[in-house]
This record gives structure tokens, C-alpha cells and sequence, in this order.
């Protein structure tokens, strides 16, 4: 068995578990992951089989990451085997891979990954992404423009977005929203918020799939220069696979998970204050 644990014995370390087939790849996460995360345990394994072995410890981990493709498991596999057999059926579960715009848009995924990842923005945007799960940091000064026409849902996610530091515009629908970012145009913000959000089913003649338009098509916004996450509570892979191709950013299945969603809006957020920094445009903050 060649499954590696180093770091802080520390017990309020983060234990990030990394399943690669490759050394390398599991060196340079490990490299990478430990800026991030300082006093990180890391554990390392080479196969789907010294993974399970690991889990079947009595140390808990915080997190897996997995390859997609393993010597002797898919990683969705792994991901299964690890929510019917594994002591720690509720961990979150990273698949890490180089298709998974493409797997989100055909919704070719399982529903026992937590989250997935593409490795071609680089393992440092990677351990930034992991940081927000296993040790979230706060993003003073980030604009997060939220559409949401329920008043107790909004109280309760403004609430849940300022404890981590971030700065909440409220639109009840989407003529709001829109107001919103003209007004930060007019001001020469743009695009003005870090980061939408957004319900897709709003009261009134727009939705949310039409503000991701006018996001997308009217103001010409990529998906780096503003980011778009929309909160659904559709299972139909053809509707989610929709809002993916028109240009979200991700999905939040509703009813909403607090860490999931920070996680996902402030990885969004900082990436696209990064792809902004490398255009040369500025957003609001």
C-alpha cells in the first residue's frame, strides 16, 4: 500500500485525502494545497482500492479528491462505493477532471460527487477551490448581486453571505437586477458586481434564464468578467444543461446547502476577479 499521509498532526488540521493515479499529479497537489492550507494533513493514494482502505481508518478526513480515471476504479465509481460502504458516507467528494464543462452540460455526472472541478484552470485555482471547503475565508468588499423575490429565502442567504464577508445587493426580480447594472455602468463600474446570483423561477414577467441572457448576450459580460450562479430547485437535466450552455457559471440545487453554496459563489467570485485583473477591467468592490 503506497497511500501517504504527511503534515501537522494538529486536530484541527484539515485532512484532504488526493486519489491519483499519477505521483506527480499527487506531489503537485499536495505542493499546491499546502500554500493554501497551512498545518494541511495530506493523504495520498494511488488506487481506488488503497482509498477505501484509507477511509476504512479510523482517521477521519475532510475532504476526497479524486481522478476520474483510476488504475483500478472509475472515480464515479469510487465516489458511489465511498456513500454506501464508507464510515463517513456525508464527505464531500471532488471529481477532478479535463471534460467537466462538457460532463455538466450533458449532465453526465452522478449526484454522490459533491462538486467537480476542471483541472485545466490550473492546481492553484485547485487548492483555492478546496480551501473554501475544508477552511472558507471571508472576501471582504465582494459585490454579490442576489435576485430573490422570497423575502424569509433572501433574509436567511443575506444573512448566510455577510457572515463571509461579502457586500449584498438585493433585486426582488430581474427588472431590479437589471437597473442595478446599468446604474453600475453609467458609474463606469463594469460590470459593477463581482458575482450574480439568482433564483431561476421569479415572480413577474422575467426570470432568472432571462437575466442570464441579458447578462450574456445584451451586455456581451463572458463568463469571467462576470459570473453567473443560479439556484434552481429543476432536476431536469435537460433544463440544467440549458442554463449551463446560455452561459452559467454553475448550479446550486435547491433546497440549498449553506457550505456548497459559499463555496461555489466565493470560487466564482475570486476567479473572476482574477480573469478582470488580467483584462484590465475593474469591478465594483
Amino acid at each position: 500500500m503506497t497511500a501517504a499521509a504527511s503534515g501537522s498532526h494538529d486536530a484541527h488540521a484539515p485532512r484532504v485525502m488526493v486519489v491519483d493515479g499519477s505521483r506527480l499529479v499527487r506531489r503537485l497537489v499536495e505542493q499546491v494545497l499546502r500554500k493554501e492550507l497551512p498545518g494541511l494533513h495530506f493523504v495520498g493514494c494511488a488506487s481506488a482500492a488503497e482509498a477505501k482502505a484509507a477511509l476504512d481508518q479510523a482517521d477521519a478526513v475532510d475532504l476526497v479528491i479524486t481522478a476520474l480515471r483510476l488504475p483500478d476504479m472509475d472515480g464515479l465509481d469510487l465516489a458511489r462505493h465511498i456513500r454506501e460502504h464508507s464510515p463517513q458516507a456525508y464527505i464531500p467528494i471532488i471529481v477532478v477532471s479535463g471534460d467537466v464543462q462538457q460532463r455538466l452540460v450533458e449532465r453526465r455526472f452522478s449526484d454522490d460527487v459533491t462538486d467537480y472541478f476542471d483541472k485545466s484552470l490550473g492546481y492553484e485555482a485547485l487548492a483555492t477551490f478546496i480551501r473554501g471547503y475544508v477552511r472558507p475565508e471571508a472576501e471582504p468588499g465582494g459585490e454579490v448581486l442576489y435576485v430573490e423575490d422570497s423575502r424569509v429565502v433572501a433574509a436567511a442567504t443575506c444573512r448566510m453571505l455577510e457572515k463571509h464577508g461579502l457586500r449584498v445587493v438585493l433585486a426582488t426580480c430581474v427588472e431590479d437586477a437589471v437597473a442595478h447594472l446599468e446604474a453600475a455602468r453609467a458609474a463606469g463600474r463594469v460590470p459593477g458586481p463581482d458575482v450574480v446570483l439568482t433564483d431561476i423561477y421569479l415572480k413577474g414577467d422575467l426570470s432568472g434564464k432571462d437575466l442570464l441572457l441579458k447578462i450574456r448576450d445584451d451586455y456581451g459580460y463572458a463568463k469571467g468578467q462576470l459570473p453567473v450562479l443560479v439556484m434552481t430547485g429543476d432536476a431536469n437535466p435537460a433544463n440544467q444543461s440549458e442554463l449551463l450552455r446560455l452561459g452559467a457559471n454553475d448550479l446550486v440545487q435547491k433546497p440549498i446547502e449553506e457550505r456548497l453554496l459559499v463555496t461555489k459563489l466565493l470560487f466564482q467570485l475570486r476567479v473572476g476577479r482574477l480573469m478582470r485583473e488580467r483584462v484590465g477591467t475593474g469591478a465594483g468592490g
